[in-house]
């Protein structure tokens, strides 16, 4: 299993508690800190991957209700969750739709 994090993240506390939980960190260095030992590779593919899933949150809070987290219930919530990924795919698609056309 792997974590990925920006440089906020980077700190020895964060890393050993990863290791005990066997959890491999792909956080980048800051660099008021030391260079990398050689232990640990930076894995930067790994590290790329991880703008799909910023992406998609940001694609997410597009809907004000996911946002704010109007509901209480993580049922309601998980079904608004699904309904804003339902209006991203439609509105991917009639975006495609209207340049075929055009």
């Amino acid at each position: 299993m792997r974590l990925a994090g920006d440089k906020g993240y980077s700190y020895p506390r964060i890393r050993r508690w990863l290791r005990r939980h066997g959890i491999r960190a792909v956080i980048p260095r800051r660099q008021d800190q030391r260079p990398d030992d050689g232990r640990a590779r930076f894995d930067r593919e790994t590290y790329r991957r991880r703008a799909v899933v910023e992406q998609c949150v940001g694609w997410l809070k597009e809907s004000r209700a996911l946002a704010t987290r109007f509901d209480k219930l993580a049922v309601n919530y998980l079904a608004t969750v699904k309904l804003a990924m339902i209006q991203r795919y439609l509105r991917l698609l009639t975006r495609e739709d209207s340049s075929d056309r055009a």
